[in-house]
């Protein structure tokens, strides 16, 4: 049996983002994982996620650390709490500030590694901080400001 992405335990009414929902059919869908204390996704961009010939566009670079950075503070925060990901009330978080630095281009036609650690759980507020590598070499570095989204946003259905 192959085990769960973080992303995959979202609410069906949460889970249409670009970058990391299942149900987005033109999106991303992204799969974050814990490895140990940090978190780790594999993702490949596609030929049209291109700045310029054979180097990944900045915005796919700070989307994947988005995401990944705030499917990270669920899971960090299902953690904290001694909670399943599968639990009620479902935990789901926005991004409240990102912050990336671009250290190398990115290639594409390879896979990205991004790696995430939480630096802060507080409330409903979790940092995490990423690397995103290729080739074995950190291209580029963030940080996500996640906060959790209240629970009367959160739909539901009887």
């Amino acid at each position: 049996m192959t085990k769960k992405a973080f992303q995959d335990y979202y609410p069906d009414d949460l889970s249409h983002c670009y970058g990391c929902g299942r149900l987005n059919d033109d999106g991303l869908k992204i799969k974050s994982y814990w490895d140990g204390e940090e978190s780790v996704c594999i993702h490949e961009p596609r030929s049209y996620h291109t700045a310029i010939p054979g180097f990944v566009y900045g915005g796919m670079i700070a989307s994947l650390i988005d995401c990944h950075g705030t499917g990270t503070a669920a899971a960090a925060k299902y953690r904290s709490e001694g909670r399943e990901m599968d639990t009620d009330p479902p935990l789901r978080f926005l991004t409240a500030s990102l912050h990336v630095d671009y250290l190398l281009p990115t290639p594409l036609g390879v896979p990205l590694e991004i790696r995430g650690r939480v630096k802060e759980v507080k409330g409903r507020k979790v940092i995490v901080e990423s690397t995103l590598s290729a080739n074995g070499k950190i291209c580029a570095r963030g940080e996500v400001v996640a906060i959790q989204v209240p629970e009367h946003l959160i739909p539901r259905h009887p």
